[in-house]
């Protein structure tokens, strides 16, 4: 495969990552992605009930879709990356996905820590 191709191959990738992350984000914080074992933030406390699942997507959105965006940020950056045979275009995929990875992590973090909050709190009724 040439380079182009490559090229273009890296660059949907990550990006698709990235959109497949922010729908999910935006999706799991508006209620459509219901509680269920494939997609979302699984934990036992966000899966305890609806609505822990729902506070902990609402919790996670904000840094989630940060981490969504700077995976399309890096799919656009590997696109337009001169190419060098010392590897410069891994250098944009590394950065998109590890910083997708972490922010994905801080999210999941916040979403857990307010599931428990959901489902620690005394029900009233």
């Amino acid at each position: 495969m040439e380079l182009l191709g490559v090229r273009i191959l890296l660059a949907a990738v990550i990006a698709a990552a990235g959109v497949a992350i922010i729908w999910m984000a935006r999706a799991g914080a508006s209620g459509r992605l219901r509680r269920n074992y494939w997609a979302g933030i699984r934990t036992p406390a966000t899966l305890a009930g609806d609505d822990a699942w729902l506070a902990a997507h609402r919790a996670a959105r904000p840094a989630t879709e940060a981490g969504g965006w700077a995976a399309i940020v890096g799919g656009l950056v590997v696109f337009v990356t001169p190419a060098d045979p010392e590897g410069l275009l891994a250098v944009p995929v590394l950065v998109g996905a590890g910083v997708l990875l972490v922010l994905v992590l801080i999210g999941a973090r916040r979403g857990v820590v307010a599931a428990r909050a959901v489902t620690s709190e005394p029900r009233t009724r």
